[in-house]
């Protein structure tokens, strides 16, 4: 008898059913520590940033939609621009909604390439689509010149088809860590510098400045030295493109919104169709 009570005592016991209480609080649990999308602020992987996350972190969340009433932008082409965080893209869903051009990421510092550019390019030229690559700037890894020749060899070079826009220099907060990236003004002019004056000896292109006033104002004091060569696409969430940085009196493309259709980020170009031409074709 002994051993046979010793062995029901080891037996093991039978998990007891969750209570509703119980199971809904596992759940909340759950859901509270699920993996979520890192925004600028939290750890990020290298590669992981994209045009506007840190105009979305320090310039009014997740950007709001476009206000300007229709009449008021006739004729301005609409555009986008693009991550591996879309993937494949309803390029042909874009077009038919009157989205005439788009960017793609191409590269991030000296190490990153984005593994959809090639289908993300093509696909939009294949609707019909001027486009062109972009590259996110991380001035703490690796010199201007240098991020510069990782652009244009792999992805960001320049055709004369017609069809091709020159590269974009993302240059904004940093989602990594410090702001401006760890450097005085006078050395991000400095980078800044470098990458455009190799991007240009590569090309033969002045590469696009991909900015937001605030961040420009910040980082490099707000300089103005850039404005009569190289075009300006100004960041800004709201009805009107505001204040433009120090340099440039008019901008070439805003990005207005991060929630449009079909993709978040739209942009409008500062001309007519014939102008947007005119600056693929160099």
């Amino acid at each position: 008898m002994d051993f046979v009570r010793r062995s029901i005592c080891l037996q093991p016991r039978r998990p007891r059913p969750l209570t509703t209480g119980a199971l809904s609080g596992l759940l909340l649990f759950l859901f509270a520590h699920a993996a979520v999308p890192a925004a600028a602020g939290d750890t990020l992987e290298r590669g992981s940033a994209y045009m506007g996350i840190g105009v979305q972190a320090h310039e009014g969340g997740p950007g709001t939609p476009d206000a300007v009433p229709s009449d008021g932008r006739t004729g301005q082409p609409e555009g986008v621009d693009v991550s591996s965080y879309q993937g494949k893209v309803a390029w042909a869903t874009l077009w038919s909604s009157g989205v005439k051009w788009a960017y793609t990421k191409a590269t991030e510092g000296t190490s990153y390439r984005n593994p959809s550019h090639s289908q993300q390019y093509d696909g939009a030229y294949a609707v019909g689509m001027i486009r062109g690559s972009y590259h996110f700037a991380t001035p703490d890894t690796t010199g201007g010149a240098a991020q510069a020749d990782y652009f244009v060899d792999h992805g960001g070079a320049w055709s004369k088809d017609g069809r091709t826009l020159p590269g974009v220099l993302d240059i904004e907060w940093n989602p990594y860590g410090d702001s401006c990236y760890g450097r005085s003004k006078s050395a991000m002019v400095t980078w800044i510098r470098d990458f455009l004056d190799r991007y240009k000896s590569r090309t033969g292109r002045d590469a696009v400045i991909y900015t937001s006033t605030s961040w420009w104002t910040q980082c490099t004091g707000n300089y103005s030295g850039f404005g009569s060569t190289n075009p300006l696409w100004v960041a800004r969430y709201a009805s009107t493109a505001g204040t433009l940085p120090a340099g440039w009196s008019v901008y070439t493309m805003w990005q207005y919104t991060s929630t449009g259709p079909t993709v978040g980020d739209h942009d409008r170009f500062n001309g007519g169709s014939t102008e947007l031409g005119k600056l693929a074709a160099g």
